[in-house]
């Protein structure tokens, strides 16, 4: 505790220093600016003064310097705009300006890249000025690009001739733009060739008669807001050499110029070719009716309500922000060793031809931890001979986790997947902040990490819609739930979405334990703890999530909706009464870890329930999350995989693991560390690096949730119903009495002591199914212990002391 409070007051220094710091630099930026700009109309004046110095000047007591500034501004302003850069010395109270509101954490900006653009442009500014400019600045006691440009300007023009100096800052800053946007590029390619590029006329047709005609309209360009690089690549050539294709940030500024639209004009009536008799036949078609009536005239007016609004509860939540979550520096954007891809070419090529299989090229693109070679093989090669090599390319390479794709799903390629020497973290920040997730439409957005691609990967659990995660330990599971988690929390208001999380080893969920009364759902038991630790809570909760399933479906059936997005719909407009039952359901999804001990414990009880809510809950909203270190075949039944389409697989030991999860091999060839495959919605899975996301940042979320207002409890499911089917039907006849339950005098004495007649008593105390704590409390009914059931509320106990609980025993023995 002492440790972690240390910690605390060690990062809130640092905050303060940092934002101190930022305001010093921030100050100093703004004091250089209206130094610079005196010195235009004070700088003559006070040249003297600087170059000439005399004693006790520099304190400037005498107001000797005409400088807005003061001396030292005057100084400042000399020694940057005269004797440095000129005019161009206005960027560095620029860059300080920038460091400032990083430091505050106003704006967060790559500040090395703000250095080199700043420096390059300086520089080249600097030179420009005083090359073309300086005649216009005769009269100026410094020249436009400063001393330092004067100088630069003269060196190279002594070298090459003002041609050459021209043609050389024209080269630098036509590579300086070419490195900020691809915009350029096509700019250029329109002045070498304008004729490719000149717009087409627009055909448009008019309708005889009318004077009319349809334009197309002209579709806006969309800015460049979010972080989403591109994927990176690196293409061989036949001489061995290699080109990088970086994609880097997408400018998505420029579109490709719309097609004319043409609006088609109506046929005109066709006439029946001239035969040999001189009489036309003109066909007309049909009209019919037209025209429709106006729908004021078939309904009365409905009188206009303003739309229900479920957030409205909670109408001051914020959304967790993304500074909350740690931004790495590499940010998961693939770091590319030439001469490791290189290395790692020349060996394939040399294994493959070693074994006869010539290729005829080869491409590599670079993940955030693998690297994809895409090999298209010679004519005649046969694909089986490719995967017989994987463990002599494995070995070759030197690397563990070679996995050989052939052929590539949609590609007459094979791809060999190789890990990265080094090896890059995806930050959840950099997943959150894509733009792919900021403008998701999806009911429930998973976003888990980057594909090898660099690609951010998402998928709907609303149409998943469950999901099997499984994988050896330490692999990576929980990181990746939390991650699911995390983007549920960042996308969803505590009015759409609930969560129920089991957590048998009691460690893994137990910091989201502040945000009970926002997003989490439990049973009505006060006893009940948010987060489900308890194995023989576990079956219970999966009853009362099938009851909740049932009263959904019943909802749906009486507002003929068929699935739970057109049934709020229909809510939020004002079309259900709640008068009758009706309400805005949630979301519900439920987060089962170490589902292995639940099945080794409860077995059966807690299968089926499980099976029942993947069968049906779909429709009314609820979707289900299951993780197990055990991927074996008497944990993950053929039932459980028929309705779990969707699953996730991080590494395993073995291959027989991985034909439990996905069908197939391959889980087994994974590195670990976050890296898995995943079979979302298609036949293939995908090779994704999952986004790291720490405990501290799961704490940060959730401490920045909790501190807003909440519901005043955790949303309450329905209380289960009793299992008759198991139980019987409650009469005498069907309660042995004969062969009492080895466990009948003790739950008797639990009973008449807590003088509480439940099964859940029962089943809590000595950690036993429900369907054995109910055929318990059948016998204590027929023995006389308890009275009949009375719904939800406890039995009534009618034997009062311990002496007279004995005497009943003593008989039935």
């Amino acid at each position: 505790m002492k440790k972690s409070k240390k910690k605390t007051t060690s990062n809130e220094n640092m905050e303060r220093l940092s934002f101190i710091s930022g305001a010093i630099l921030f100050g100093i930026s703004i004091y250089l600016c209206f130094a610079f700009v005196s010195y235009f109309t004070t700088g003559a004046a006070d040249q003297t003064l600087i170059e000439e110095p005399r004693d006790g000047e520099l304190l400037n007591e005498n107001h000797e310097f005409a400088n807005t500034c003061g001396s030292l501004g005057a100084y400042a302003a000399w020694f940057l705009i005269k004797r440095c850069f000129g005019l161009p010395a206005f960027l560095l109270p620029v860059l300080l300006f920038v460091y400032g509101i990083h430091l505050m954490k106003a704006y967060r900006v790559n500040l090395l890249k703000w250095s080199l653009s700043v420096a390059l442009l300086l520089i080249w500014a600097s030179v420009a000025l005083a090359t073309f400019l300086q005649p216009l600045f005769a009269d100026q006691s410094f020249s436009p690009g400063g001393d330092h440009g004067m100088y630069i300007s003269n060196y190279i023009g002594n070298l090459v001739g003002a041609p050459g100096l021209t043609a050389l800052l024209a080269l630098i800053a036509i590579a300086f733009l070419t490195y900020f946007s691809a915009a350029t590029v096509i700019f250029i390619r329109k002045m070498l060739n304008p004729v490719r590029y000149i717009d087409k006329v627009k055909f448009t047709v008019s309708r005889a008669g009318e004077g009319d005609t349809y334009n197309a309209p002209e579709e806006e360009t969309e800015q460049l807001v979010f972080d989403d690089p591109g994927k990176s690549e690196v293409i061989f050539d036949e001489d061995g050499g290699a080109v990088v294709i970086d994609e880097g940030y997408r400018d998505e500024t420029v579109t490709p110029e719309p097609a004319p639209v043409v609006k088609p004009e109506k046929p005109a009536a066709p006439k029946a070719p001239k035969g040999e008799n001189d009489i036309e036949m003109v066909v007309e078609e049909a009209k019919g009716d037209t025209e429709t009536a106006n729908a004021k005239t078939l309904v009365d007016d409905v009188k206009s309500m303003e739309p229900y609004d479920p957030k409205r509860d909670l109408e001051h939540y914020h959304y967790p922000t993304l500074d909350l979550l740690k931004k790495y520096d590499n940010d998961g954007k693939p770091y590319i060793d030439m001469a490791e891809q290189t290395a790692n070419k020349n060996r394939i090529v040399d294994v493959l031809r070693t074994f006869g299989v010539e290729i005829s090229s080869i491409k590599a693109t670079v993940g955030p931890t693998i690297t994809l070679y895409e090999i298209t093989l010679a004519q005649g090669v046969r694909i089986q001979k490719v995967k017989n090599l994987e463990d002599d390319i494995a070995l070759s390479l030197a690397a563990l986790g070679i996995r050989i794709i052939a052929p590539m799903p949609g590609k007459g390629t094979v791809g060999i997947e190789v890990p990265n020497a080094k090896p890059s973290t995806v930050s959840m920040e950099s997943i959150l902040n894509s733009k792919k997730f900021q403008e998701s439409k999806m009911e429930l957005p998973c976003a888990i990490g980057k594909t090898i691609t660099n690609e951010v990967f998402m998928f709907d659990l609303a149409k998943a819609p469950h999901l099997l995660v499984a994988g050896a330990t330490g692999q990576g599971k929980s990181v990746g739930l939390n991650a699911i988690i995390t983007s549920l929390l960042y996308k969803k208001h505590p009015a759409e979405l609930k969560i129920v999380l089991v957590d048998p080893k009691k460690v893994e969920f137990s910091f989201y334990e502040p945000i009970c009364n926002h997003f989490l759902a439990k049973v009505p038991d006060e006893e009940a703890d948010p987060i489900i630790t308890d194995v023989t809570k576990v079956v219970r909760t999966l009853n009362s999530l099938c009851k909740e399933m049932d009263t959904r479906y019943d909802l749906l059936k009486s507002a003929r909706a068929h699935n739970i997005k057109e049934y709020n719909q229909k809510f939020i407009a004002r079309q259900l009464n709640p008068n009758n039952g009706h309400r805005f359901l949630p979301y519900i999804v439920v987060v089962i870890d170490e589902f292995g001990d639940l099945i080794m414990t409860a077995g059966k009880e807690v299968e089926l329930p499980i099976a029942r809510i993947a069968q049906l809950a779909r429709a009314v909203g609820i979707h289900m999350i299951i993780a197990t270190q055990r991927p074996t075949t008497n944990i993950i039944t053929g039932t459980i995989k028929a309705n779990f389409p969707s699953r996730i697989a991080f590494k395993v030991s073995a291959g027989i693991d991985s034909k439990t999860i996905l069908d197939r091999t391959g889980a087994q060839q994974l590195i670990g560390r976050g890296d898995m495959l995943a079979l979302v919605g298609g036949s293939e899975p995908e090779r994704v690096q999952c986004a790291f996301v720490d405990t501290p940042e799961v704490e940060r979320i959730n401490e920045y949730i909790s501190d807003q207002q909440s519901y005043g409890e955790p949303f309450e499911l329905p209380e289960p119903d009793m299992p008759e089917s198991d139980l019987g039907d409650g009469s005498d006849k069907d309660v042995d009495m004969a062969h009492l339950d080895p466990l009948f005098d003790d739950a008797a004495r639990l009973i008449v002591m807590n003088q509480s007649g439940s099964t859940s008593l029962i089943q809590r105390k000595f950690a036993i199914g429900y369907n054995r704590a109910g055929r318990l409390m059948d016998q204590l009914e027929r023995a006389g212990v308890v009275g009949a059931a009375m719904g939800s509320k406890p039995r009534e106990v009618l034997i009062q002391d311990e002496n007279s609980l004995n005497n009943l025993l003593s008989n039935l023995r």
